[in-house]
């Protein structure tokens, strides 16, 4: 097998097709949580704490004084953003929150149901089938447990009580 043939099978198997997919969708989910904390959280919480722009905080490592950090770096100013780093963190917990949601969604859905994990006997092989099993998949017998029981404990008494007879 060549190197390309075996790269075309690995490209094209559906999970590398569902996590590429996934990575498209992640990164415009990530514009939109960008969009949502840039524009939508952060004013709100600048304007509480005092008309505060997180963009605008930074420390000036160069020693000149500037009004903004845009002034800052245009003028070539080592900074420190932390105000960025803020809303950076910000976006962080929003997309890790969201993640744990979805995660938690799909957990719940591939939990089997409690009924389809339970498991009867069949009557007549003796092997573990599953409980809404209607038919023994090793002697194809049909199971009705609690009518086959009765049927076969009736059976049972029936020969009991010919052998004692006689």
């Amino acid at each position: 097998m060549s190197f390309f043939q075996g790269f075309k099978e690995f490209a094209v198997r559906g999970n590398v097709v569902d996590m590429g997919i996934g990575i498209i969708i992640g990164a415009a989910f990530g514009n939109i949580v960008t969009s949502f904390v840039s524009d939508v959280l952060m004013p709100p919480i600048g304007l509480i704490l005092g008309k505060v722009n997180f963009t605008n905080l930074y420390i000036n490592l160069s020693g000149g004084h500037y009004d903004s950090l845009a002034e800052a770096q245009a003028a070539g100013a080592a900074t420190i953003n932390y105000g960025v780093f803020i809303e950076t963190v910000i976006h962080f917990v929003i997309i890790a929150f969201a993640a744990y949601l979805v995660i938690i969604q799909m957990v719940k859905l591939r939990r089997a149901p409690m009924e389809s994990t339970k498991v009867k006997t069949c009557p007549y092989c003796y092997s573990d089938i599953p409980s809404r099993a209607l038919r023994c998949p090793k002697c194809t017998s049909e199971v009705d447990v609690e009518k086959q029981v009765k049927e076969r404990r009736e059976e049972m008494l029936v020969r009991i009580n010919s052998k004692r007879a006689k």
